[in-house]
């Protein structure tokens, strides 16, 4: 057995050992880890892949014991050498211990030694602690095997006592860490883009190094905005490069319109059910550039490949649209081909609109999501406003701190008897 040999853990807990104490330093770790943070590498990073290690750094887990008679268990009984004081001698002798060996999960260890805002001075006895298991143990027991067993249980439901008191408190940190760090992310990449921004209207000639890209944004737009976002040319820490995005307004706008445009394919069941793939690509792109217009008052949307609807930058593509009638899974496998095999620029826009003609809708929405969530460039799910839409986080093939910013949107096909 190895580990922090404790006759009483209580030995080693004092005022200043406090739990407190630890969770400042969590939050403190987390404050410093981004005021250090490489501002190009902070800027090239996706924001909530910045939230994601920063909450990591704060979180704190409080152990979980496994209490059960399917993980605890006796070792077998050891003589040991006791002291006694007897008539004001100092004497020894041999004395039986009994050890009950209870594994704990999840948590720091240093939790046990640490005084919650709620706590008790008495000690918690143990024999041994180490990263996994407590020992607590029995010397000289008397009585009968259930005095000996009910004394291993007050001394489990002491723990537990200390450990409810210790989770409360880190259930509060931990939604602390949780609420504070985005915001703190977003402040801390506005202050350098901000301090960015001012450098390059100052007036001076700016140094930059050989392989950082300049852009100027070559697309003019009534609706739709591009906006400036970091790229990460090749290299773990590259410089700050300008990319155009699609701004997350023109995006819900450009949803907007594909959605209604589809609903009113939903509501003519004749003319639908004779449109191919590509015709329904071609509707669509009637009604978004009816909305918007491109450089020079020309079309902004234009279309690509069999059923792709696109927003085209400096042969990247800002916004990528997939219409797809479905025809069993392979139809979100063809999905997903065609919006990974463009390049991308980082944060791009995308949508993959499935009709569906199929009597069951709900039972194909769900093996249509359930693609998603297992194709390798799958980040995370996104919070959808918005009954009947799934937005997910994916990334680039080749780069996956290139993300895309998905939206899937299925609607049922009605055909013309039903």
């Amino acid at each position: 057995m190895s580990g922090i040999p404790l006759f009483a853990l209580g030995s080693m807990r004092d005022s200043s050992a406090s739990l407190s104490g630890l969770l400042g330093r969590k939050g403190s770790a987390v404050a410093e880890h981004l005021r250090d943070w490489d501002p190009d590498d902070l800027l090239n990073t996706p924001a909530q892949d910045v939230i994601d290690q920063l909450v990591a750094i704060g979180t704190v887990n409080c152990p979980r014991l496994l209490a059960d008679e399917e993980h605890i268990h006796l070792l077998e009984p050891t003589e040991i050498t006791q002291e006694y004081i007897e008539f004001d001698r100092r004497m020894t002798r041999r004395v039986m211990r009994f050890t009950l060996v209870v594994p704990y999960v999840d948590g720091q260890r240093e939790i046990f030694l640490l005084r919650a805002s709620q706590d008790t001075y008495n000690p918690l006895v143990a024999l041994l602690l180490n990263d996994h298991e407590l020992y607590l143990n029995i010397d000289n027991p008397r009585g009968d095997p259930e005095a000996i067993k009910a004394m291993f249980d007050a001394m489990i439901a002491e723990i537990e006592e200390h450990l409810s008191w210790s989770r409360r408190d880190i259930d509060t940190h931990n939604r602390w860490i949780r609420d504070e760090v985005p915001p703190a992310v977003e402040k801390r990449r506005e202050e350098l883009l901000a301090a960015r921004n001012l450098q390059s209207q100052i007036g001076y000639r700016i140094k930059r190094r050989p392989d950082a890209d300049t852009y100027t944004v070559p697309v003019q737009r009534k609706s739709v905005r591009p906006q400036q976002q970091p790229r990460r040319p090749s290299g773990a820490k590259a410089p700050f490069t300008p990319e155009p995005v699609m701004a997350e307004q023109d995006y819900r706008e450009a949803l907007r319109v594909l959605r209604d445009q589809a609903i009113a394919l939903e509501r003519t069941p004749s003319l639908a059910a004779k449109l191919k793939e590509e015709e329904i690509r071609d509707v669509l792109l009637i009604g978004l550039n009816g909305q918007f217009e491109g450089k020079a008052g020309g079309e902004l949307f234009n279309g690509g490949g069999k059923t792709d609807i696109l927003i085209r930058v400096d042969n990247r593509n800002i916004f990528i649209g997939e219409c797809k009638v479905w025809h069993g899974e392979k139809s979100m496998d063809e999905a997903h081909e065609q919006l990974f095999s463009y390049l991308v620029w980082r944060d791009t826009k995308a949508a993959i609109l499935l009709f569906i003609r199929n009597k069951d809708v709900t039972a194909v929405i769900r093996k249509a999501v359930a693609k998603i969530w297992k194709h390798p460039n799958f980040k995370r799910d996104r919070l959808s406003n918005r009954e009947g839409e799934y937005e997910f986080t994916m990334h680039a093939s080749d780069d996956p701190e290139r993300e895309i910013h998905l939206t899937f949107i299925p609607f049922a096909l009605r055909s013309t008897t039903g």
